[in-house]
């Protein structure tokens, strides 16, 4: 079983080499892909079950035992993101089958995809601290390639701005890493945590933990997201989708996972400082939702605004914030791919960016018009899909701490959400259409199916809530005493 752990990097990344060579191949390269994320979708669910029913499970590379040796750690906060990350990576292949020509099929798009979701899932199923580094670069590799794919100008500037802000984060990270292994003297991440707690409030330890919030923060978009906007706007729709789905929860998932188990000596200084920049993050992200109608641009701004309410949990430090804000992640990864794919889908349409440009699309396209009232509700945090239950989680966490401007911001974000996106619906889907029917475009169903499905898993979310709460407690649980996560790992 517990070779299971390795399977979320290790089979994408076999796929990822075989679809190299089969590139000319279109339709194979499409079967394997979605067989292998089916498989993987089902190994994780397994995998999650073993994990509620037997506890915190851990591979140990090369027979080496902790902490001496690199190891993967199956806890339930990692296995439900990896399953969460499967599970829309499949939507977005889907959706790209319609929407990839045969050019851009024949450049490795999708072994880079796979790639690429080998980094996201590695670096949530780490137990070793530099290892992340390396899932971190995969992931990086790989979107760096995907967001230049098909050479179009505003391609290749936002993707020398991505990279640049990428490579000098990355660098940052191995500065933190040497500085922390000098002074703790291991890269386990249950070892620097146990050895943080027997040294105590210390002033360099926490100057290494702020060094790692900088470099979290820039590749997570917490505050430091100048780079996002332009960057998740200019790749191809399911490209855009991924990175607007996966590649900041990677960074989101650093944070946390760091400071709720290795730098959690003074929590006054590293847990309300990323309070403070989670909400000028929230403020900023709303203002951006506002400013734009450009609509590649609002769905990134989305993006922002969920990593900043996430992030709030770290400011009100127990079990409940942690329990909403797990909830939100796995809601948040489902609903701003739905997002990016109904904003890619309306341009497709249209030929349009802005939505002022726009008008009627329910008129020809029904369904299509009432999936984008599904992802507003859905986001805006309305009962019954996945946002209300990680919403009303976080609420409860941040009253019994007391964080109440927190909790304001946070849901006055959820306005600014629901305006922001409203405008859109009442421009776009409702009014009068502007297409003639002899100018119609025909909506391939593939696009459809994967905008219906990934509205069917966020209401899957919210009306079974009662069947995801264990697993989601169980994470939480994890998060909050992280001796749990410790003792798993090193034992008593």
């Amino acid at each position: 079983m517990t070779n299971l752990i390795a399977m979320p990097l290790v089979l994408p990344i076999l796929m990822a080499v075989l679809l190299i060579f089969l590139r000319n191949y279109r339709y194979v390269q499409r079967v394997l892909v979605v067989v292998t994320l089916l498989v993987m979708i089902g190994m994780s669910i397994v995998l999650l079950q073993h994990v509620h029913t037997d506890g915190i499970l851990r591979l140990d590379f090369g027979g080496w035992q902790p902490p001496f040796g690199i190891l993967f750690v199956a806890d339930p906060f990692a296995v439900l993101l990896v399953l969460i990350a499967t599970i829309v990576t499949l939507f977005c292949m889907v959706y790209a089958f319609s929407s990839f020509s045969a050019r851009y099929e024949r450049m490795f798009a999708y072994p880079l995809m796979l790639l690429m979701l080998a980094g996201v899932n590695g670096s949530f199923l780490t137990g070793d601290i530099f290892n992340l580094f390396v899932c971190f670069e995969v992931m990086l590799l790989a979107s760096y390639a995907l967001i230049a794919l098909g050479g179009r100008t505003e391609q290749l500037r936002e993707s020398l701005k991505y990279v640049i802000t990428n490579i000098i984060a990355s660098w940052l990270f191995l500065v933190a890493i040497a500085f922390l292994y000098s002074t703790i003297g291991t890269l386990n991440m249950a070892h620097i945590a146990q050895r943080v707690q027997e040294v105590g409030p210390d002033p360099l330890i926490t100057t290494i933990a702020l060094f790692f919030l900088i470099v979290f923060a820039l590749k997570g978009g917490l505050l430091l997201f100048f780079w996002l906007p332009g960057s998740y706007s200019v790749p191809p729709v399911p490209i855009a989708a991924m990175f607007g789905a996966l590649l900041t929860k990677v960074g989101m998932y650093a944070i946390i996972r760091t400071f709720t188990l290795m730098f959690t000596a003074q929590p006054e200084i590293t847990h309300q400082l990323i309070t403070i920049m989670a909400i000028i993050t929230l403020i900023a992200g709303s203002l951006g939702a506002l400013a734009y109608r450009d609509i590649r641009q609002i769905a990134a701004f989305n993006v922002i605004i969920g990593v900043g309410f996430v992030l709030l949990a770290l400011g009100a430090n127990n079990e409940a914030a942690y329990a909403g804000a797990i909830y939100y992640m796995m809601h948040d990864m489902v609903g701003k791919a739905m997002l990016f794919l109904i904003c890619g889908t309306m341009i497709y349409l249209t030929k349009q960016e802005r939505y002022d440009d726009m008008s009627g699309l329910i008129r020809h396209y029904p369904l299509f018009g009432w999936m984008f009232l599904v992802v507003m509700v859905s986001l805006t945090g309305m009962p019954p899909f996945s946002g209300f239950v990680g919403k009303v989680m976080m609420g409860e966490g941040l009253v019994a701490s007391g964080s109440y401007v927190s909790l304001a911001i946070g849901f006055g974000a959820s306005v600014i959400i629901l305006y922001s996106l409203l405008r859109v619906m009442l421009h776009a889907i409702f009014g009068e259409t502007m297409i003639a029917d002899e100018n119609k475009v025909k909506l391939p169903k593939p696009m459809l199916l994967s905008i219906v499905a990934l509205g069917a898993v966020s209401l899957y979310l919210g009306t079974s809530a009662e069947m995801v709460l264990p697993y989601v407690t169980d994470a939480a649980r994890v998060l909050a005493d992280p001796s749990i996560y410790i003792e798993a790992i090193l034992g008593k």
